[in-house]
């Protein structure tokens, strides 16, 4: 739809195809774009080679975004636990990604008492990462629903998505009964539409 209201055929493109696409411009204007592209493989490459280096660039990005390094060690941590996770379900009976977004739904609405996507319309979030607009306790608390998690397939060697599933609501519930002990000793819900959009533009003077 253009702005006269009219319809007309677009030409569109996924975010690799846009990148072929400027790999085959023979134009010097691209020249920057390509030298990018090549950089950006070059450190995948390096990455792949030495995993720790994608965990420095991945600290390296999260603080020229303005996170504080507090912040960025739980996240970081959080990302191990969430790998440790996912790995159990690969294991054990998860079959693809939708059976993940099925188990992650079970811990969320358990431990908050609603799903990821519940949890992004209340930050107000749309395409962003939900995790990476979460504040300390709500990372502490989605770790913890997803270690205990863990720890109960390792234990009770679960298998296929109906016992996966149990534990993950199992899980969920653990990380949910602390929630609402510390909400109930601090007089406020840790479940909040802040993320960390908001907080920034804040900061702007």
């Amino acid at each position: 739809m253009s702005s006269d209201g009219k319809k007309y055929e677009t030409d569109c493109a996924n975010t690799e195809s846009i990148f072929r696409i400027i790999q085959s411009i023979p134009s010097p204007k691209a020249e920057p774009f390509k030298r990018w592209l090549a950089r950006v493989g070059y450190e995948r490459v390096q990455e792949i080679e030495n995993p720790e280096l994608a965990a420095k660039r991945t600290r390296m990005l999260y603080k020229l975004k303005g996170y504080s390094e507090d912040w960025i060690e739980k996240k970081m941590r959080g990302i191990v636990i969430r790998e440790e996770l996912t790995d159990e379900w690969k294991n054990r009976g998860a079959a693809n990604e939708a059976d993940y977004e099925i188990l992650t739904a079970e811990i969320s609405k358990a431990t908050f008492g609603v799903t990821p996507s519940e949890y992004k319309n209340l930050k107000g979030l749309k395409r962003q990462n939900l995790r990476d607009h979460m504040d300390d306790f709500e990372l502490i608390f989605t770790m913890l629903g997803e270690r205990s998690t863990t720890e109960i397939h390792r234990t009770e060697e679960s298998q296929g998505m109906d016992k996966l599933s149990s534990d993950a609501k199992a899980g969920g519930e653990i990380a949910g009964v602390a929630r609402r002990k510390l909400e109930n000793r601090i007089g406020r819900s840790v479940v909040t539409g802040r993320n960390f959009l908001k907080a920034a533009k804040k900061k702007r003077p």
